[in-house]
């Protein structure tokens, strides 16, 4: 696996510098710098995507186990910034995220059931995202290689989906068992106690179908919400984007970036897919490039503040303390240490630096 995602990696390189020298660096240049403010206005709507995403993993815990939301929103911060920068396929953050969540007093099984049941949701959520931007493409007009490709992607796509879904139920558990073990060599799973008590805490969650679909309505807003990235960046380029353009664009996009899972950031993915989707609208490669530039930018915006934050909950525990929910109380958790050891650092006189303890007097 790490031979192919490093693979992966360097095919990604070469395609991303491949499509950048074609398209002219300064070209590129000169369309990133004619977002201006708008670049930051798209880190605030990741965020905010982001966040509300963590609102939808909490609505599906039942009323009287749900932890804090600030909890649940800071852990999938973490959960975003682990898979976005760190090769581990889009997965791994999962993983991390229930695991964290265990620090706040939830229950092994159903932090481990709650994630697999919000993972689900957002697969089954992205799937009619992309059904809805593949059938607005086609109501506008649309028809060519795309519309045939993303329509066979979809069809690949939903026996997937279903296998998912079933491998969570009964027929799944001595399955999903083996796979964990095999995985993590059985120790890691722990904390998610006994396999069958955490398929009894699945059923229990799929059981409640009134918190199903309001996790479904609200990670489908959580789509739209992404759809503000695309439409502002473009948007401050200076070209005439409607919202229902931008809804093609970032929908099937995330489809491109979700099928190339295996390559770390869809490198050269989400460049390639974003030339030939913006070029539908007769938006140039350029500003496409660019684009897909400033959403990297929200990458690092949202993944660097989301990784340190994950450090400080590790911290918090291993001392033995309640994690602390929210990035900022958190973050300040982390640098008190650093800022006790500046203050606690000699300050050199003003151009000389300090003399040793034992040469004073000489």
């Amino acid at each position: 696996m790490k031979r192919l995602t490093t693979l992966g990696l360097i095919a990604g390189l070469c395609t991303v510098i491949g499509l950048f020298v074609s398209s002219g660096p300064e070209a590129v240049a000169v369309a990133l710098w004619a977002s201006g403010w708008g670049a930051l206005l798209v880190v605030a709507a990741r965020v905010v995507a982001v966040a509300w995403a963590g609102l939808g993993w909490w609505v599906v815990f039942p009323r009287g186990e749900r932890p804090l939301l600030r909890a649940c929103v800071s852990v999938r911060f973490v959960r975003e910034g682990v898979n976005t920068l760190l090769p581990v396929a889009q997965v791994g953050g999962d993983l991390i995220g229930a695991r964290l969540l265990t620090r706040y007093r939830v229950p092994g099984a159903l932090s481990g059931a709650s994630t697999l049941v919000d993972l689900m949701v957002q697969a089954l959520t992205q799937f009619l995202f992309t059904m809805a931007g593949l059938g607005i493409l086609v109501a506008l007009g649309g028809d060519g290689p795309i519309v045939h490709y993303v329509g066979l992607g979809l069809v690949v796509a939903a026996p997937a989906l279903l296998a998912f879904y079933l491998v969570q139920r009964r027929f799944g558990q001595n399955l999903l068992q083996a796979a964990m073990t095999r995985f993590a060599g059985g120790r890691e799973w722990r904390i998610f106690g006994a396999v069958d008590v955490m398929f009894d805490r699945l059923r229990g969650l799929y059981a409640a179908r009134s918190r199903i679909l309001t996790a479904i309505a609200t990670h489908l807003f959580g789509w739209v919400i992404g759809t503000f990235e695309v439409w502002i960046a473009l948007r401050f380029m200076g070209y005439e984007v409607g919202f229902l353009e931008a809804i093609v664009i970032e929908s099937l996009a995330q489809a491109v970036r979700g099928a190339a899972f295996a390559v770390p950031g869809a490198l050269g993915a989400q460049e390639g897919g974003l030339i030939a989707l913006c070029a539908v609208f007769g938006i140039p490669a350029e500003a496409a490039l660019a684009l897909s530039l400033i959403k990297r930018l929200a990458d690092l915006a949202v993944g660097l503040p989301s990784l340190m934050l994950w450090h400080a909950m590790e911290d918090e525990s291993d001392q033995g303390r309640l994690p602390a929910a929210g990035i900022g109380p958190a973050l300040r958790t982390w640098l008190s240490p650093h800022r006790t050891q500046l203050r606690q650092a000699p300050v050199p006189a003003y151009g000389y630096a300090a003399a040793p303890a034992d040469a004073k007097g000489e």
